[in-house]
């Protein structure tokens, strides 16, 4: 579980969950969160909601990043979610990007999507929030 005060930098997953092949957006957002000093775990390309709990978990991360273009974030996000609360004491902030209609949007922030990033996003928000989010001033 997360180190609640963790000295040395922001651990955080990125990860492309399902069947999504298209994975530049989160591969930009991992090098823009790395060169803002934050250590990135790289997951990959089509991973199970359980693939992405177990790494977070194993690799001991404060955020996790996932990104979705396929259109399934409303099955696979709010598993993901329900997996890390399954956890004792494993309470990792998730935030997203990619494809996602404002209405869906709202509905994964009210289940526990702590931040949301569509198209366009400026990389400095992205840092800036994850920053927020990993300190737990967010």
């Amino acid at each position: 579980m997360p180190s609640e005060k963790r000295r040395g930098p922001i651990r955080v997953l990125i990860a492309k969950p399902g069947l999504d092949g298209h994975d530049r957006g989160a591969k930009i957002v991992a090098r823009a969160l790395r060169d803002a000093g934050m250590e990135v775990i790289y997951a990959g390309l089509r991973q199970t909601p359980e693939e992405i709990v177990r790494a977070a978990l194993e690799e001991d991360v404060d955020l996790i990043g996932l990104s979705i273009l396929s259109g399934a974030h409303m099955a696979l996000f709010p598993r993901v979610l329900r997996l890390l609360r399954r956890e004792p004491g494993a309470k990792i902030p998730v935030f997203a990007g990619g494809i996602i209609p404002d209405e869906d949007a709202r509905r994964l922030r009210r289940l526990g999507i702590r931040a949301i990033f569509g198209p366009g996003t400026s990389l400095d928000e992205i840092v800036r929030t994850a920053e927020k989010l990993a300190r737990g001033t967010a």
